[in-house]
């Protein structure tokens, strides 16, 4: 008598893991989808690789309407070269007019985020949430990390330090980005995009040995490449929060 065939082992076709994305949240506070379209549009002008096919999220806490065409809003999105991925905030018919147009309600969740208002602009229909909405981080409460990299970061990578600071030993080269929910410090040349504080606290800063960053932003209120005064261009710098600008100054 022959031995029954023994079962295959099946080989893994995928694996689950948390994890977390930073995400630019677009904050309407008008249903006027062309001007919202127009002012976005200029926003992505400030740094059009940041932007480039990046996920972005649409907060409707600021609206007083209570009709959206989210189909023209996502076309015009889509158009300028973001993808929208769905919404939180605003009132129930709106939640429902988003999911009709396919869009996900992100609903009580509580992700890393990085909202852009850009450093002294006035208010807009792309504009930050109010500082109310960001959750604040106690530094005496709350469990910090240190993430540190000693590796060169290279373009198109990401490295993302969650509840805590980010050292970096090595050079951040052009195209790669470093986020961390708490301060910043770079040891090498900063090339990429640098954004501290991602959940909010305006208390975060930026420390770089070589500013020749494409972005630097802390708690959403950022400056490109494009905005840095030859002064700090090259120099040892930190770089944080005076009310609502963004202060560059050197070491």
């Amino acid at each position: 008598m022959s031995a029954p065939p023994r079962p295959q082992k099946i080989r893994p076709a995928i694996e689950l893991r948390s994890g977390s994305v930073t995400v630019p949240v677009l904050r309407l506070l008008t249903a006027d989808i062309d001007l919202v379209a127009e002012q976005f549009a200029e926003k992505i002008d400030q740094a059009p690789e940041f932007f480039r096919n990046a996920p972005v999220m649409v907060e409707l806490s600021g609206l007083v309407a209570s009709d959206v065409d989210f189909s023209a809003l996502l076309s015009k999105l889509r158009a300028l070269g973001v993808q929208p991925i769905g919404v939180r905030g605003g009132s129930e018919d709106l939640h429902q007019t988003a999911q009709a147009a396919g869009l996900v309600v992100f609903e009580g969740r509580s992700e890393p985020q990085a909202v852009y208002s850009g450093s002294g602009e006035t208010a807009a229909p792309v504009e930050a949430a109010p500082r109310s909405e960001q959750p604040q981080i106690d530094a005496q409460s709350a469990e910090k990390r240190t993430r540190t990299i000693t590796q060169p970061i290279r373009s198109g990578q990401r490295v993302y330090a969650q509840k805590g600071d980010l050292i970096v030993m090595a050079t951040v080269s052009a195209g790669a980005e470093i986020i961390a929910d708490g301060n910043i410090h770079v040891y090498g040349t900063l090339r990429g995009r640098a954004l501290a504080g991602v959940n909010g606290d305006t208390s975060c800063r930026i420390f770089c040995q070589d500013l020749q960053a494409e972005l630097v932003s802390v708690a959403g209120n950022y400056r490109i490449s494009e905005n840095l005064d030859d002064s700090v261009r090259g120099k040892a710098v930190q770089i944080y929060l005076q009310g609502e600008s963004l202060i560059i100054e050197p070491l």
